[in-house]
């Protein structure tokens, strides 16, 4: 039903194609898929988890010379007649990525907790990324190919989250379309119960804020740590100063404690900030390694007719 309800022509382009990724499924996905005209799979030998299939897409539609990629589930949530509505403003130049927002308040098949925390984590991207996506958790998106060359997703369960604050960091033009769901056809196979989904949840925010402001994250902790042990010994000195300083030994302990766990964090707070500069750096010299080897193998083609004559 998913690939049924795929387009072969999308305005402003003129050629359409389809990339399935099989991530490492047993129930013949990739027979499936290229007995229903799929013109490329891509299998993993093994389940490698959402983020890594969204990586290979991208990779494998660079690879292919694919200018936009819209990138869809399997399980039909997204409505694919809103794929023209998604991709327009690339189309137009008004932008390099495009998240389409779905009706989170409407949709019956979400419970409260997971509303809430679909919710949450687009009030964090947008807080962490300094972008206005109202739906940042959705997988259904258009990304143009300079887009896709700058992305690098380091989560091992999502890419949705991630992505959106990269490309805020990174300065990209990024924008959000409303767009239509299908009725649920089957239970996520992602989400195992709300627990897990929970669990899971709070552990990617927490990593977005240690990844992508890892200064603001420890930062703050540290001057907690750091304040409440300068308090508590501001308490003792003034009880020494009264002549009951035997009585607060205690609080003297633990302010130095809690001085020394503050101090060390903040410390702490700098080098990560040096490690997030650093990988800032790598992802741009990769992006420009791939903009590199693109420009010499279109010199390469261009040149091929010429050795010919």
């Amino acid at each position: 039903m998913a690939l049924a309800a795929l387009p072969r022509e999308v305005p402003g382009f003129d050629v359409v194609e389809w990339l399935v990724i099989d991530d490492g499924s047993r129930d013949g996905t990739a027979q499936v898929a290229k007995q229903n005209g799929v013109d490329h799979v891509i299998p993993h030998a093994r389940n490698q988890g959402l983020a890594r299939a969204f990586m290979t897409g991208l990779d494998a539609c660079l690879r292919l010379g694919a200018d936009v990629i819209v990138n869809t589930d399997a399980d039909n949530q997204y409505n694919a007649a809103d794929i023209p509505a998604l991709v327009a403003p690339i189309v137009a130049g008004q932008a390099e990525i495009v998240v389409g927002a779905r009706p989170i308040e409407n949709m019956q098949n979400f419970s409260l907790v997971k509303r809430g925390l679909q919710l949450l984590g687009s009030w964090v991207v947008r807080h962490a990324s300094h972008t206005n996506i109202p739906d940042a958790p959705s997988g259904f998106r258009a990304i143009s190919r300079t887009a896709a060359q700058r992305l690098m997703v380091f989560n091992d369960y999502t890419y949705t989250l991630e992505t959106i604050i990269q490309a805020g960091q990174k300065n990209m033009a990024i924008t959000s379309v409303p767009i239509r769901v299908n009725p649920d056809l089957r239970p996520s196979r992602l989400v195992r119960s709300i627990s897990s989904y929970v669990k899971i949840g709070m552990v990617t925010i927490i990593r977005i804020f240690v990844i992508y402001r890892p200064f603001r994250f420890f930062g703050t902790i540290g001057a907690v740590l750091f304040g409440a042990g300068f308090l508590i010994g501001l308490r003792f000195l003034a009880a020494y100063l009264g002549g009951h300083g035997n009585g607060h030994i205690q609080s003297l302990i633990l302010a130095s404690v809690l001085l020394g766990m503050g101090f060390q964090t903040l410390l702490v707070a700098f080098i990560a900030d040096l490690l997030a500069a650093n990988r800032t750096l790598l992802e741009d010299m990769r992006f420009r390694q791939q903009h590199t080897e693109e420009q010499l193998a279109q010199l390469r083609t261009a040149r091929q007719p010429d050795d010919r004559q």
